[in-house]
C-alpha cells in the first residue's frame, strides 16, 4: 500500500501568492427623508409611457406634470409588486384613502420601477384608483432615501429578490418641505392614515393663508 505522504506534492508555504485584489462591498445606509426636510426638486418624464393611471380598475394612460401636481400638497408613495402582499396592502389602503386626500385639499402619485402585469393585475382584481408614475432607475426613490443600489433591501427583509424601493409615504409641500414620513423600514410602526390626511389637510389650509395673504 502507497503512503499518503507521497499523494500531494510537496511546497513552502512561502510559495503562495496572497490575493491583493479583493473587493469591498461599499454599503450606505439608507435615509428616508423626514418631517421638516427639504424634498429634492420633482421633474418628471414628459412621456406617457411613463404613466399608468386607474379608475376603480381600469387602468388609461395619463400624463401629468410636477406643476399640476405640486399645485397642492402633494402625497408620493413609493411601491413595488416585489413586495407582493405586504405591497399589495400596502396599495389597496392607499386606494381606500385617495378620496380622502384629494378631499383635504391634496394630489397622490404612487412611484414605482416599472408598467408589469403584477400592477395591471393588482390594480383590476382590487379595484384600484390611484395615479402611478414609472421611475425606472430609481432616481426619484433615491432622492427620497428609500433606495440605493448599495443597500438592497433583501439584506433587511426576507422574500425580496429584486434591486426596490422599500414601501413609503411622504406629504410634500408646493414649497418643497416634507410635512410627514412614514416607511415600512420600522416594521413595528405601521402608517398612520389620519396622521397623514391630517398632515395634507394642515398643508392645504397653511397653502390657501399663504395665497391670501
Amino acid at each position: 500500500m502507497s503512503s499518503s505522504l507521497n499523494k500531494y506534492p510537496h511546497f513552502e508555504l512561502l510559495e503562495i501568492e496572497p490575493e491583493l485584489n479583493l473587493k469591498f462591498k461599499k454599503y450606505k445606509a439608507l435615509s428616508p427623508l423626514r418631517k421638516g426636510d427639504v424634498a429634492p426638486a420633482l421633474t418628471f418624464a414628459n412621456d406617457f409611457n411613463a404613466w399608468r393611471q386607474f379608475l376603480n380598475g381600469a387602468g388609461n394612460n395619463i400624463h401629468l406634470s410636477a406643476r399640476q401636481l405640486l399645485s397642492k400638497p402633494l402625497v408620493i408613495s413609493f411601491y413595488s409588486h416585489h413586495w407582493k402582499n405586504e405591497g399589495l396592502d400596502f396599495i389597496t389602503r392607499l386606494s381606500e384613502i385617495n378620496t380622502g386626500i384629494k378631499a383635504n385639499g391634496g394630489n397622490h402619485l404612487v412611484i414605482t420601477e416599472g408598467r408589469s402585469s403584477e400592477l395591471e393585475k393588482a390594480a383590476w382584481d382590487n379595484n384600484l384608483t390611484l395615479n402611478f408614475y414609472f421611475d425606472a432607475t430609481g432616481k426619484l426613490a433615491e432622492a427620497f432615501g428609500v433606495f440605493d443600489v448599495n443597500s438592497p433591501v433583501w439584506e433587511r427583509f426576507s422574500g425580496i429578490d429584486a434591486h426596490v424601493p422599500f414601501l413609503a409615504n411622504f406629504v410634500v409641500t408646493p414649497y418643497n418641505q416634507v410635512v410627514f414620513s412614514h416607511s415600512n423600514w420600522n416594521a413595528d410602526q405601521p402608517l398612520q392614515t389620519g396622521e397623514l390626511l391630517d398632515a395634507v389637510y394642515k398643508a392645504s389650509v397653511d397653502l390657501n393663508a399663504r395665497k391670501s395673504a
